[in-house]
């Protein structure tokens, strides 16, 4: 990389980014709460937030087919690092933002990272949206991330968004509400591991206010060993409008899952749908991985994979 960075930050960028070495266009890369290296594209502007930590993202009306990287890696014993990161997207945009938090913590102390997202989509917009969580390192201290994602989405807007916590994540706490307008569709994919005796809440609001706006959202769990999770989803539907919710897990061990998906509907032209289901693997779908050749643990951590993916 062209930036003094190390091993460890090269690996965390890999991990949570696809990052081998500095990308092209538009990108801000924080250690440690400072900046290591930002660049701005033709019709892509970041610039630092002057009131609190963070900075505020401009992508120009009619950009299309760029990528904007916004990772964080956190490798300091001991510190909580807090920004505010502000996406305003033009309108008939087509992008994709990809971010993400890392943290290696090698002691005792607790490492922590909360990032407070916002989206403003304009009219007729399209935005992928990729952050991904993870944790690792030898020491005892806590490795906390705390993720709160506001998306605002204009007329006709579209918005896929995967978050995705990999492991090694002690505790999370991950707020995500959203509101759309009419027109506006929003993919909402949350993907989440926890083993040991990790602890993990996601509350989710998402508020359709205009006719033919719709939200599909996608929760995939595994919880492991003594890990907790829990599972808030809401949709409310104030319009002429369609909403799913699907709350899928795993459980192995002596985990909890607790899932309470909710709809609420303020309007009789509202159409919504909630769903959860917990469960164990079956031991068929091992038998059969296993009569391929895989050992136990190895078809285990393909249907993992597979369920994950």
């Amino acid at each position: 990389m062209s930036v003094d960075l190390s091993p460890i930050d090269e690996s965390l960028l890999a991990e949570i980014a696809g990052l081998h070495g500095m990308p092209k266009g538009a990108f801000n890369i924080r250690r440690d709460g400072q900046l290591v290296e930002r660049h701005n594209s033709a019709f892509i502007e970041i610039s630092t937030k002057t009131d609190v930590p963070g900075i505020d993202i401009r992508i120009a009306p009619g950009t299309k087919g760029e990528t904007v990287y916004i990772p964080v890696i956190v490798t300091q014993s001991g510190l909580k690092d807090v920004v505010y990161n502000t996406f305003y997207v033009g309108e008939d945009c087509d992008i994709k933002i990809v971010a993400g938090c890392g943290i290696h913590n090698a002691s005792h102390e607790a490492s922590e990272h909360d990032g407070i997202h916002s989206f403003y989509l304009g009219k007729n917009s399209r935005v992928v949206y990729v952050e991904k969580h993870y944790g690792e390192g030898e020491g005892t201290g806590e490795r906390i991330l705390n993720p709160t994602t506001n998306v605002y989405m204009e007329e006709n807007s579209y918005c896929e968004m995967e978050l995705v916590q990999l492991r090694g994540v002690t505790s999370t706490v991950r707020d995500t509400n959203a509101e759309l307008a009419a027109g506006a569709k929003l993919v909402l994919v949350e993907k989440l591991l926890t083993h040991d005796n990790q602890t993990a809440e996601s509350n989710m609001k998402v508020e359709l206010k205009g006719d033919d706006s719709s939200v599909q959202v996608i929760s995939r769990s595994v919880a492991q060993d003594n890990s907790v999770q829990i599972f808030n989803p809401l949709v409310i539907g104030e319009a002429a409008c369609r909403g799913h919710v699907q709350c899928d897990a795993i459980i192995m061990g002596n985990a909890k899952v607790k899932a309470i998906p909710g709809i609420e509907a303020a309007s009789e032209d509202a159409l919504l749908v909630h769903e959860a289901a917990i469960g164990k693997i079956a031991g068929d779908q091992i038998v059969k991985l296993m009569t391929l050749g895989l050992t136990e643990e190895e078809a285990e951590k393909e249907i993992l994979d597979d369920f994950l993916s």
